[in-house]
């Protein structure tokens, strides 16, 4: 507002320095001008107000303030003489209000480096209240009192600790993500008609895919091999000790056995709420992924060729498919060194088709 009101001000002062060299008549000539210029506007107005802005009312009492009451009533003004008066009343009252501001006794304020750190242990530390973000402050050598911390908060509008400490669900997924495995049964249909089912889990850190098996019919005999066999995975790459939540959706194909057996892995089955498919929503991803990129363009004969088309997928997918949160490496493969320009230039990508092109693969020219 301030650097509107100085730009206004010296434009208007140019303004003044234009009408020096003018006569009378030629000032009287203009004046009528603007007169009618500002009775069209108001015609078109109607019973609309112009609208001012700040600066605009400032200017206009700092001009209009020392003019007797009976000459302001004669000129032609866009408001009211008593408006004109009443700005100019306001603007004398916000300067003392300052002034008296700047000169009140009392406690100083809190210094904004200090503010942006307790709204910064508040944000980062949703269970710590007040009183522990002061104990925080004293423990970096930053002397303020518990209620300065409680004042800032408030005025923040941000609620105490036990309003604010619940963990919402993507927070659980994101700070954990080395701990968790998602797991979920992908359906799909044969040439035949034949239902087809896939069970799939997803490492939540690495975003490894593994596709634990396909079957038509997903017993609990079946369901609980599989589960035995993934954790022999985890183990033989070493996760076992990292993994501590399953992830999984309530169906009924999930015998409870698997649970225990989880369980006695030192891995808790978390289980998503009834038809809330976002709570598992890395799985859920990773599901229409497969179905864009494979199962939606590729015609299954059988259940052998639905498992080798899976597998090459799930090669595909771990070793070569960039991935966003993964800031463009694969899960089992990092990113290589940047090329120089003079190695761009002499470049030969070759292409590489998988299961008869549905799938492609770029690649440097050995």
């Amino acid at each position: 507002m301030l650097v509107r009101f100085a730009y206004l001000a010296v434009s208007q002062a140019f303004a003044a320095l234009r009408l020096l060299p003018m006569g009378d008549r030629e000032k009287d000539v203009e004046i009528l001008a603007l007169r009618h210029q500002l009775t069209v506007l108001q015609r078109q107005l109607g019973d609309e107000r112009p609208r001012f802005r700040s600066e605009d009312r400032t200017f206009l009492a700092a001009l209009l303030s020392g003019l007797p009451r009976q000459t302001l009533r004669r000129i032609r003004l866009p408001v009211s003489p008593d408006t004109g008066l009443r700005w100019h009343r306001d603007l004398i009252r916000h300067r003392h209000a300052r002034a008296s501001a700047r000169h009140r006794p009392g406690r100083p304020r809190t210094i904004v480096s200090i503010r942006r750190l307790v709204l910064r242990l508040a944000r980062e530390n949703p269970y710590w209240g007040y009183r522990r973000i002061h104990g925080e402050l004293a423990v970096l050598g930053i002397r303020v009192a518990p209620s300065t911390v409680w004042e800032l908060l408030k005025a923040e509008g941000i609620d105490p600790a036990p309003n604010r400490s619940s963990v919402t669900w993507p927070d659980f997924l994101r700070s954990p993500a080395e701990a968790i495995l998602a797991m979920d049964f992908i359906e799909t249909v044969t040439l035949t008609g034949q239902r087809q089912y896939v069970l799939a889990a997803i490492h939540h850190g690495s975003r490894r895919i593994r596709i634990l098996g396909t079957t038509a019919h997903p017993t609990h005999t079946w369901v609980t091999q599989v589960v035995r066999n993934l954790l022999m995975d985890l183990e033989d790459a070493g996760q076992v000790a990292t993994v501590r939540f399953l992830i999984r959706d309530r169906d009924a194909k999930y015998p409870t056995l698997m649970d225990q057996i989880l369980q006695s892995s030192g891995i808790a089955s978390v289980l998503t709420g009834v038809q809330v498919p976002r709570m598992n929503a890395v799985m859920e991803r990773w599901v229409r992924t497969l179905r864009t990129e494979l199962l939606d363009r590729t015609l299954i004969w059988n259940e052998a060729h639905l498992r080798r088309v899976v597998r090459v997928y799930e090669r595909h997918y771990n070793e070569h498919r960039s991935h966003r949160s993964l800031v463009g490496a694969a899960p089992l493969r990092a990113l290589p060194a940047r090329l120089e320009p003079h190695q761009i230039e002499r470049l030969d990508i070759r292409r590489l088709d998988r299961l008869g092109g549905v799938l492609h693969e770029y690649r440097h020219a050995a």
